[in-house]
């Protein structure tokens, strides 16, 4: 009989509705509660395992107690066998190395984690590359490849690896990034080495590739067409990114690089805001969004601006989204379409569609959306 680990990270992506930008360190995930912030951890893990249930008599699921896995396991109607302890109600990275190294020690044929960018560097740090991994995306920045797609197309993943159809495995960035640098508005990523991971490319993401400087023409041009058609009687949900950055600098208004802004009557509302915030402003109102995908990833919502929630989408509508992109931002998916991970089922097959993209000023394109 197979063998899947599963471990899960109670506390990744609580950061990220509410503007935090990341969960690292205690002091963060403190005010991330102060500010209203759930868990969302257990929830996507259900969805992976609940793509798993039909193979649950062919494989032994191990896990570590209470959050870190045992308890959505038994939601989902595993019988798994649990292992170490935890010593405290709130787990650390600590407890995830360790429970890394006790799991991968029974050779497991897979080891299954929930967590973002941090949680998959202490995966390496306990494992380096000794066992075949697969991260279920539930952080907040996952610039990483070692993630599925979103959580159901991880469950079809490990199904497919645990029947045999899938025998290929591929090494995977492991990336990360300095939070601290990030919510001042600087990306500074850092490669930490690489985890292997079961490979069949529609059902992973690929590494995040940031705009390089001859982009800049384009983006300048994105931005005059985005203000000459901009009507003062919406508001206007600006989100991160180099591509929308020249909107705001066009305007002469003050903005974060890497956060959402709002703006009414070419002037700025206020920035770097909640989903709670955007929601108090916007309820009731005319608003539409602006959002660039990630280049390489090509995710519009899901990675890095959680705070344009499902919530938030569906006070908007999806006929009020403005998707930018530049023709290169565009050619580094190699066709591979555009992506939204916004943990609402409804909401993602609402966005699956073909849809008009700004390239430039007066220039859109057709492409497609998935999830």
């Amino acid at each position: 009989m197979k063998k899947i680990g599963l471990i899960v990270n109670p506390i990744a992506g609580m950061g990220g509705t509410v503007g935090l930008k990341g969960t690292d360190g205690k002091a963060i995930l403190e005010k991330a509660k102060r500010l209203g912030s759930k868990p969302q951890s257990a929830k996507r893990t259900k969805e992976t395992l609940e793509r798993l249930t039909f193979l649950k008599n062919d494989f032994e699921l191990i896990t570590y107690p209470g959050e870190m896995g045992e308890r959505i396991a038994k939601e989902c109607g595993f019988e798994p066998k649990v292992i170490g302890s935890i010593k405290t109600t709130e787990t650390t990275a600590t407890d995830t190395i360790q429970a890394a190294k006790e799991i991968s020690a029974l050779k497991v044929d897979l080891l299954l984690f929930a967590g973002g960018d941090g949680t998959a560097r202490d995966i390496y740090n306990a494992i380096r590359n000794k066992t075949v991994v697969l991260g279920i995306p539930t952080g907040v920045k996952i610039q990483s490849a070692v993630f599925a797609s979103n959580p159901m197309k991880g469950g079809d993943l490990v199904a497919l690896f645990l029947q045999g159809k899938i025998k290929e495995t591929k090494e995977a960035e492991v990336m990360d990034i300095d939070e601290e640098a990030f919510r001042t508005g600087f990306v500074s990523a850092k490669l930490y080495g690489y985890l292997t991971i079961p490979y069949e490319k529609q059902h992973v993401q690929r590494i995040k590739s940031g705009s390089s400087t001859n982009e800049r023409y384009a983006q300048e041009a994105i931005a005059q067409d985005i203000i000459e058609n901009m009507d003062d009687e919406y508001y206007y949900i600006i989100g991160p990114g180099t591509t929308t950055r020249p909107i705001m600098e066009r305007l002469k208004l003050d903005f974060t690089l890497l956060g959402v802004d709002l703006i009414l009557e070419k002037k700025l509302v206020e920035k770097d805001l909640s989903e709670q915030k955007i929601l108090t402003y916007i309820t009731g109102k005319r608003t539409k969004i602006v959002v660039t995908p990630i280049g390489g990833q090509g995710y519009i919502f899901g990675r890095g601006n959680q705070q344009i929630s499902s919530k938030v989408i569906r006070e908007v509508g999806k006929d009020n989204i403005i998707i930018v992109a530049t023709k290169q931002k565009i050619n580094s998916l190699n066709g591979q379409p555009f992506l939204t991970d916004t943990g609402d089922k409804e909401i993602n097959q609402l966005l699956s569609e073909h849809v008009i993209v700004i390239t430039g000023y007066h220039n859109k394109v057709v492409y497609r959306i998935s999830y």
